[in-house]
C-alpha cells in the first residue's frame, strides 16, 4: 500500500533527508550522493507523493520553464514546430509553456507579459512580424534570453529560419526547366518571409531571362491563406483566367485554395500534357503530400529549425556567446510531386 504525503517536508522526513537535499534531487537527481538518490527513489516507489513543480518554479528567481509564442497553433506548420520544440526542451529538462497570439497584436503583447509573469528562463518566439509591437518585444529581449524562429524583427536578437532566397530560386529554376515559366501568386506580407520570397522570385526570373509576373491581393492583412487563394483564383477564372499555366504560390496554404478553386471550375492540375495547370509552392506543409494531386513544394527543415532554435537558446542561457550564431539560414529541399 502506498504511503500518503501532503507536503515536501513530510516526504523529506519519511526519506530521512533534509528538504533542501530533496529539492536538489528534484532539480537534478545526479546532484545528490548515489546512496541518497537511491533512498529517495525507493521512497518515491512506495509513496503517492508528487512534487508541485509549478509552485516550486514560481518560488524561484528563474524557472526551468521556456516560453513558446507562435502566431497560431491551428496552422500545422506551427503545430509541427511547437511539437518538435516541446519534445526537445523536455529532453533538456525544461518545461515548455506554449501561447498563441492568434494573429493579434494585442494578444502577442499579452503573451509576452504572461511569459514574464511565469518567470520563464527564456523564450522561443515566432513573431507576427508586420503587426508585432516592436517596443514590447525589444523590452522582453532585455529581460530574458530570446530566440526568434521562422521570422524575425529588426535588431540583434538571434534568429533561426529558412533561406528563402535560395529555396525560391531553386523552385523557379526547376519550374522553368520543366515547363512554362511560373507566375507568382503573392500573399499579404505579414512578415519577412513574404517579402523575401517575392524578391527572390523576381530576381530568379530575371536571371533566367523571363519577365516576372506577380498577382494576388496583398493589401488585406490576413492569415487565412487558403480562403484568399480560393476566392482570388475563383474570381480570376470567372474573369478571363489566370495569368499563366504554371502558378508558384507564396506558400502551401495559398496553393491549397488555388487547387480547390481550379477543381471547382473543372480544371486539371498536374504535370502531364493533358493538365490545364501546374501548381507549386513553398514550405512542405504537413498536409501537402495529401492534396490531390500531391503538391510540389520546397520542404523546410522542421527538425533542424526546431533543434537549432533550442540549441541557440540553451547557449544563451549558459552564457556561451561563442556557441551563438546571430542568424541561422537553413536550406530547404525541392520535393517534386504530381502537381508540377
Amino acid at each position: 500500500m502506498s504511503m500518503t504525503h501532503k507536503t515536501m517536508e513530510d516526504f523529506a522526513r519519511s526519506c530521512g533527508v533534509s528538504r533542501p537535499t530533496l529539492s536538489k534531487f528534484f532539480d537534478d537527481p545526479t546532484s545528490v550522493k548515489p546512496a541518497t538518490r537511491k533512498r529517495i527513489e525507493d521512497a518515491l516507489r512506495s509513496s503517492d507523493y508528487q512534487p508541485n513543480l509549478f509552485a516550486r518554479n514560481l518560488n524561484r528567481k528563474r524557472t526551468r520553464s521556456i516560453g513558446i509564442v507562435v502566431p497560431t497553433v491551428t496552422d500545422p506548420f506551427y503545430s509541427e514546430m511547437v511539437s518538435r520544440i516541446e519534445l526537445r526542451l523536455r529532453d533538456e529538462g525544461y518545461w515548455p509553456v506554449v501561447i498563441s497570439s492568434h494573429g493579434s497584436t494585442e494578444l502577442e503583447i499579452e503573451a509576452t507579459r504572461t511569459i514574464l509573469s511565469l518567470k520563464v528562463s527564456g523564450a522561443l518566439i515566432a513573431p507576427l512580424g508586420k503587426r508585432s509591437d516592436q517596443r514590447t518585444l525589444e523590452k522582453l529581449t532585455q529581460t530574458i534570453p530570446i530566440v526568434y524562429f521562422d521570422t524575425f524583427l529588426e535588431g540583434d536578437t538571434p534568429f533561426v529560419g529558412n533561406n528563402n532566397a535560395k529555396s525560391v530560386a531553386t523552385i523557379v529554376d526547376y519550374l522553368c526547366r520543366s515547363g512554362d515559366a511560373p507566375v507568382y501568386f503573392d500573399i499579404p506580407h505579414v512578415n519577412h518571409n513574404s517579402a523575401e520570397r517575392l524578391s527572390s522570385y523576381v530576381a530568379s526570373m530575371q536571371r533566367q531571362g523571363f519577365e516576372p509576373i506577380v498577382f494576388g491581393n496583398t493589401d488585406d492583412y490576413t492569415w487565412e491563406f487558403e480562403r484568399i487563394g480560393y476566392e482570388q483564383t475563383e474570381k480570376l477564372l470567372d474573369n478571363g483566367g489566370l495569368p499563366g499555366k504554371t502558378i508558384l504560390c507564396a506558400n502551401d496554404r495559398l496553393a491549397f485554395g488555388v487547387m480547390a478553386a481550379a477543381f471547382s471550375k473543372g480544371l486539371k492540375v498536374g504535370r502531364k500534357p493533358a493538365c490545364d495547370l501546374r501548381i507549386a509552392a513553398h514550405d512542405d506543409h504537413p498536409l501537402s503530400r495529401y492534396t490531390c494531386p500531391a503538391l510540389t513544394t520546397m520542404a523546410q527543415d522542421f527538425a533542424a529549425m526546431a533543434g537549432r532554435s533550442v540549441e541557440t537558446l540553451l547557449a544563451l542561457l549558459d552564457e556561451d556567446a561563442a556557441a551563438v550564431t546571430p542568424k541561422v539560414s537553413l536550406d530547404a529541399t525541392l520535393v517534386m510531386r504530381q502537381s508540377a
